[in-house]
């Protein structure tokens, strides 16, 4: 592989994770917040490394003239042009792995390695959201034996995993009655006919994304990916408390809210800062 084309693919994959980590929450698509120093000090390493190979082929021709200057004279003042020693047969193989590399060329197959490091910079790829979710079971919840009592505020705010959670495993039933708030994005069910408010959990990157999702019953979808905060009941399905219930909610109110930072995790919505 030529020096040009290691120097660009190294300060374009080195600017494309800054870019993403750094300058962007663009990160935040693909891999936890957790990963981003680790994302941050790679893109700063790739763009070193991109500017010390640079400086190297820089120095080298020069380095080059000098030692064939030196080294075109022997200890005794003679030419070694291949005559010297062992004949034009000699030089001929020296002059030949001397110059063999100076007519490589970059194998076609490399350049596509520049479209991940160009996607990073000019063409995120899209972020996992309602067609994942849509498409797969949601996340099975953890066995839970004791729940904290419920706050008196009303509408409660709860994660997805929660409401699911105390829906199938609180024999207290204190969901029972209660204001529930919760909020994710639209995901349609693909047998059609309704919708689900859902999120996308992220172990340690979209490889291993997972989702969990509540049905929702009462007023009409918007479209797909929209983030929203939903505000209702318990929807009757199953007995409460068991394993039979349903994770659905009566929505009452669907409000349009701006995406959370924390978007890839099951947790209370943190609002941007502005």
């Amino acid at each position: 592989m030529k020096r040009p084309f290691q120097v660009t693919l190294l300060v374009l994959s080195g600017l494309g994770l800054l870019h993403a980590s750094l300058f962007t929450d663009l990160c935040l698509r693909y891999v936890r917040a957790g990963m981003r120093p680790m994302l941050i000090a790679s893109g700063v390493l790739l763009l070193v490394l991109g500017v010390a190979e640079a400086w190297s082929s820089r120095r080298e021709p020069g380095e080059g003239r000098d030692g064939e200057g030196r080294g075109g004279e022997g200890r005794d003042g003679e030419c070694h042009d291949g005559q010297g020693h062992g004949g034009e047969g000699h030089g001929g193989e020296g002059h030949s792995h001397a110059h063999g590399h100076d007519h490589s060329s970059v194998p076609r197959v490399a350049w596509l390695l520049f479209l991940p490091a160009l996607s990073l910079l000019f063409f995120a790829p899209p972020a996992l959201g309602a067609y994942t979710a849509s498409r797969e079971a949601p996340k099975a919840v953890t066995e839970q034996r004791h729940f904290d009592p419920l706050p008196a505020t009303s509408p409660v705010p709860l994660t997805l995993t929660d409401f699911t959670r105390r829906a199938q495993q609180d024999r207290e039933q204190a969901i029972k009655g209660r204001s529930i708030q919760m909020t994710g994005f639209v995901a349609p069910d693909k047998k059609g006919g309704g919708w689900y408010l859902a999120r996308i959990i992220f172990t340690c990157c979209a490889a291993d994304a997972q989702s969990v999702k509540v049905r929702i019953y009462g007023p009409p979808a918007l479209p797909a990916n929209t983030w929203v905060t939903v505000t209702g009941t318990w929807h009757p399905g199953g007995t409460l408390g068991t394993k039979s219930a349903a994770a659905a909610l009566d929505a009452r109110t669907v409000k349009e809210v701006a995406q959370p930072v924390n978007a890839y995790s099951d947790a209370l919505p943190l609002v941007p800062s502005s």
